[in-house]
């Protein structure tokens, strides 16, 4: 199987936390300093009775927003790398999150330069659709080219083409909208990342999803222990594995659609937050998806905290934060534990 722990205590083939307790006290600390922090800080002031109840209104959205785009994220990444059995993986891997993108800025493309005043559905509800459907047509791609190629190289291969595929459309898509000045604008903020004018709408629609997303993900948790092990032993164990692969992706793609859909273009959360869990809360995934979804929830609300706090004329991209972050904790990681990270196999016996 591949080493994951580190030298953490190894129990029945799973590395155990050392003091789990300990971890949850510090993730519900940290909510709270981060749900005050979100709220206090921010363009505007709160001593105005007449304005307080919108600014502490519009910064919940915004907090809810970045908590349920990075909580989405990171449970992701627990899945594609349970999935792949490589801590290296992260769920752009599948093609789903270009998917979603491209769909989110065809829609405020559409919207911008095709669509009229009249519209069948909500504004505000359009671009979570354009993300959804996005997504959906990426993971039906995907399921429809690795559906007689059971190797899981197969399913790599295609993710990596149609992210390819879909962030080639997405450069296209930009320099189409650059025709106008607002819409070039709009698509811009959204591939870059931004919670800022998340509406209640938006966030009424993807909740349900990252929801149920990480409650899927929580219920194949088990499979997803013994596929660790390899995939014939899996097999001879009684796991469906192509079964487990398939719902995985689903769940993968809707969980990045959600995230999308509220927060854009935010990269490494899905990559470093279940890095940064594994080792306190173990490698069973029933362990590591509630802790994952907390941390990385609270990763991209105190980086949207970073992007009001620092003073800049312009609003600051909430993906340039996670990324100037992410990649140096990922670098960290990566030099810190080369070989764990690579996945050492054991050898039977051994």
């Amino acid at each position: 199987m591949t080493r994951w722990g580190g030298g953490r205590k190894v129990r029945h083939g799973l590395v155990t936390p050392r003091r789990p307790t300990l971890l949850y006290a510090g993730l519900c600390l940290a909510l709270g300093l981060t749900v005050a922090g979100a709220l206090l800080i921010g363009t505007g002031t709160l001593s105005d009775p007449h304005l307080r109840a919108t600014f502490l209104r519009l910064r919940a959205i915004r907090l809810g927003a970045a908590f349920c785009a990075g909580a989405a994220l990171a449970v992701g990444g627990v899945l594609v790398q349970g999935l792949f059995r490589n801590p290296l993986a992260s769920p752009s891997i599948l093609g789903t999150t270009a998917g979603a993108s491209l769909g989110g800025q065809l829609t405020l493309l559409a919207v911008g330069l095709l669509v009229g005043p009249a519209l069948p559905i909500p504004r505000a509800l359009l671009l979570p659709f354009g993300c959804v459907a996005g997504a959906a047509l990426a993971l039906a791609v995907l399921l429809a080219f690795v559906r007689e190629r059971s190797s899981l190289l197969a399913v790599l291969l295609t993710g990596f083409i149609l992210s390819s595929l879909f962030l080639s459309l997405s450069g296209f898509v930009t320099s189409v909208a650059q025709e106008s000045w607002d819409v070039g604008r709009a698509v811009v903020a959204f591939s870059l990342g931004s919670v800022d004018g998340t509406t209640l709408q938006q966030l009424a629609f993807a909740a349900p999803m990252v929801l149920f997303g990480v409650v899927a993900a929580w219920f194949w948790g088990r499979p997803l222990d013994v596929l660790l092990s390899g995939e014939d032993e899996a097999a001879s164990l009684g796991v469906d594995v192509a079964s487990v692969r398939r719902w995985c992706a689903v769940w993968v793609a809707m969980l990045t659609a959600a995230a999308v859909s509220v927060g854009g273009g935010v990269g490494f959360v899905g990559l470093i937050i279940p890095h940064a869990m594994r080792p306190m809360a173990g490698v069973s995934h029933r362990r590591l998806v509630p802790a994952s979804a907390v941390a990385g929830g609270l990763f991209l609300a105190l980086c949207d905290v970073l992007t009001r706090a620092i003073p800049s004329r312009s609003a600051i991209p909430l993906g340039v934060v996670t990324g100037l972050i992410g990649a140096p904790v990922f670098l960290f990681i990566l030099l810190r534990g080369r070989t764990a990270l690579a996945g050492e196999p054991e050898r039977a016996g051994g």
